[in-house]
């Protein structure tokens, strides 16, 4: 093929094509024009990329066929629609279905912290293993505290730390390893750390300054690691769909799940990082922490009851999921 002969040749049919998929409105007649080119410009594409690659002429026409594409088939274009329908349908309908996968979940994480603390406070050799007592006295007396400075920048760090650790139990859920042993250690590690407080006689300490955060915090991790298991848990048993059809199912309602708790660990992250180290009481530090956490169950149960009940499960409509074969039973 000489490639710049056919180039001149069919120049303005591209060109043409290329006004056609940036005009506004088009006439039935402009319609029927844009589709007719569309066809012929994706064959001329075919040949150049078999007979003569250029990456130029190719990347310029991968982009008039998108754009026109775009035209023909129609594009979605986010909206405040979707933002409401997200808030108020799809993410409580996928934390609703998850709700006693979180329970389970919750009960078993706070249930090893208590254990973990009990063990490690009740034996000096653990607790001799988490450092000397003078580097324990000096945790006690300035470390643990100092940690909870007030700021937008230390929010800022909880806030992506603790994303991190929800995406690491959901994204590698499947494996159904990773989130078990992500909740495993952050629940030692809190009730150890509890424990180290508690045998320096300052666990009224360790309660206040973990309360006011950590309630919606560990709610939020927790859920994530239940979200990751039960894709895990959906990969072994996908009941009466297809094993791939469940799995990309219930994969979407999950994404659902990573991107809500983006939210849920931003409030949590800006109350420990506005209010659990500043200068407010106690009790109203520790009632901000209750309220944002009465708050979440009761988004996901009232909005996510009544969305369950009208056939959500948090995964895209169907017009946005694909198609999938049909099945026997």
């Amino acid at each position: 093929m000489d490639l710049d002969a056919f180039t001149a040749v069919n120049t303005p049919h591209w060109e043409r094509l290329d006004a056609l998929g940036r005009q506004r409105r088009l006439t039935g007649a402009e319609a029927d024009e844009l589709v007719r080119l569309y066809q012929s410009t994706a064959t001329d594409l075919s040949a150049i990329r078999s007979s003569a690659p250029d990456p130029a002429v190719i990347t310029q026409l991968s982009q008039v066929l998108a754009r026109a594409r775009s035209r023909i088939a129609g594009a979605h274009e986010p909206s405040v629609r979707d933002v409401a329908r997200f808030l108020t349908v799809s993410l409580p309908a996928a934390l609703y279905r998850l709700r006693w996968w979180t329970v389970a979940v919750t009960a078993l994480g706070v249930g090893l912290g208590i254990l973990a603390g009990v063990y490690v406070a009740t034996h000096p050799h653990a607790l001799a293993a988490l450092g000397t007592p003078s580097e324990q006295q000096q945790y006690v007396d300035q470390a643990f505290a100092e940690y909870y400075h007030p700021g937008a920048g230390f929010a800022g760090v909880v806030w992506t730390n603790n994303a991190w650790i929800a995406a690491q139990c959901i994204g590698l859920g499947i494996s159904g390893i990773w989130p078990v042993m992500v909740l495993v250690q952050n629940s030692v590690m809190v009730g150890a750390t509890g424990a180290v407080m508690a045998t320096h006689g300052q666990l009224g300490l360790f309660l206040q300054l973990i309360a006011p955060h950590g309630q919606l915090e560990l709610m939020s991790i927790f859920t994530a690691g239940a979200a990751g298991l039960r894709l895990f848990w959906t990969a072994i048993d996908p009941g009466p769909r297809a094993r791939g059809q469940a799995l990309a199912e219930e994969g979407r309602a999950i994404v659902t799940v990573a991107i809500g708790l983006t939210g849920t660990l931003a409030v949590s992250g800006s109350i420990e990082g506005f209010v659990t180290g500043s200068g407010l009481p106690w009790w109203f530090k520790i009632a901000i922490g209750t309220i944002a956490l009465a708050a979440f169950w009761v988004y996901t149960i009232t909005l996510g009851r009544r969305a369950v009940a009208l056939g959500e499960t948090g995964d895209l409509e169907p017009d946005r999921a694909g198609d999938v074969l049909p099945v026997v039973g």
